[in-house]
Order: structure tokens, then sequence, then C-alpha cells
């Protein structure tokens, strides 16, 4: 998992392109052009493609096109993952009646592939399609305690170890011996590693050779989250939904 040498210069400029105009929820030509650092000329021309190509629609300015939505839909109904899952995450939601997530992973970061709110969940930023990084959140964790020391430490070495609260788990050593208990244990604890004043507890869904490829997790305040129901009830719920899981996709 590296950089590219070498990236193909205009292609990379389409997608700096995209990306900014999501991150700012819109933007105009000039305004681009200027932090970007790039030609007002070259980048009116990637505008026009992106336009042409249903990626971008121009009103006023420019944002990102519905196109998007086609394409993130395809490929997350892609993964075999996804229509195992999904119908655990609902179920959990309600009988919990927490948030609940199932996530993935690619390319060394965390994805949001489906999420389902009980009656009592407490809101966040995350939503469906989020990537973020694994080490913050607790099906996160549940991944990378079953990966490969070494592909974790690639993981580390590519993204470092970002901080999101104060409990945030930044050091590497602390993150192996960590994961190393998840693995004893089954599934892991996030206490207010991503959001201040929210647990989780996260399991992960691993393929017939023991490799994670997914997790689902329950979130809920710390308050709610607390004893017996963040490390028995809530862990044992989780344990069962994802045995199902794994023994659907390998029949599937």
């Amino acid at each position: 998992m590296h950089e590219v040498a070498n990236p193909v210069t205009t292609v990379e400029t389409a997608f700096e392109i995209v990306e900014y105009v999501a991150e700012h929820d819109g933007a105009g030509v000039s305004e681009i052009a200027t932090d970007l650092d790039r030609a007002k000329s070259t980048i009116h021309r990637h505008l026009g493609t992106l336009v042409q190509r249903g990626y971008l629609v121009e009103d006023g300015g420019y944002s990102l096109g519905l196109r998007f939505l086609d394409l993130g839909l395809d490929a997350r109904d892609g993964r075999p993952l996804y229509h195992e899952a999904h119908a655990k995450v609902d179920e959990l939601a309600e009988r919990t009646g927490e948030k609940v997530w199932c996530m993935t992973a690619e390319n060394g970061r965390s994805i949001h592939l489906h999420g389902a709110s009980g009656t009592q969940s407490v809101r966040t930023n995350s939503r469906e399609g989020d990537v973020g990084y694994l080490h913050q959140h607790a099906a996160g964790k549940a991944i990378l305690a079953h990966r490969s020391p070494e592909h974790v430490g690639d993981i580390v070495e590519r993204y470092g170890l970002p901080t999101r609260t104060d409990d945030t788990i930044t050091d590497g050593d602390e993150l192996f011996d960590h994961l190393e208990r998840i693995r004893e244990r089954g599934y892991a604890f996030n206490r207010e590693e991503s959001v201040p004043g929210l647990y989780a507890v996260g399991a992960p869904i691993t393929d017939d050779r023991g490799v994670a490829i997914g997790a689902l997790s329950i979130s809920g305040p710390a308050n709610r989250l607390a004893g017996e129901t963040l490390t028995e009830e809530f862990p044992e719920l989780l344990l069962g939904a994802v045995n199902e899981i794994e023994i659907n996709l390998s029949h599937g």
C-alpha cells in the first residue's frame, strides 16, 4: 500500500478539483484555481469535462453531481458484505435502540458501509460512505486486529495515527498492544476515542482465513453503554450477528 510514484497529472488534477468542490460544498473557478495553484484556464477545461460527464453541476458555481450517488450505490451493492450485513445492522439497531454500523476497509481507511439508528440513538457526524481512520473506531480496531502486523504497519506508516479526541490512540506500540488484547477478547472497545462522550463496541467479520473483511459496531452515550451493557451484553449480540454473517458469506 504505497503512493503511486508517477500519477497521471490530468487525472490527479481532475480528482483534486472534485475533492476540493466536495470539501467546500461548492466553489467557483477562481477560488479553485487559486487554492490548487493551477492556471485558471486549466481548471476551466477540467470543470467543463466534469460537468459534461455529470460529475459536477454548474449553477453560479460548481457542486457535485448525482452521478456520484449512482456510482456509490453501485460500489456498495457490489460488496457481498453489504448484502449479508445490512439486515443484521437494522435488526441490532431495533433490538438495542442504539446506533449500529457495518464498517469495512479500503486502501487502509475505514468506510462506513451501512448504518441504522435505534429509537434512542444519538446523532454524530458519521454517515454512510464516510472515509476515516481505522484506529479511531471500535469497528476499525476490530478490523486491524485481524489483519497481519505487516499490513497494520503499512497503514500506520502511510497515514500515521491522527487524533480526534484526547483518548485516541496515537502511539504505534500502544496500538499493537491494544490490537493483541482485541484478538484475545474477540471484540474491541472505543471509549471516547472518536467522539467525546461516546462509547462503542465492535466485532470483526472475518473470511475463511480469519482475515477481517469488515466489522459491526454498536455505539451510544457513555452513561448508557456502561458496565455489563458494554462489556458483556452488546459484545454477545455482536458476536452472534457476525457469526451468522460469516456463515452466509462463506456459503454465498
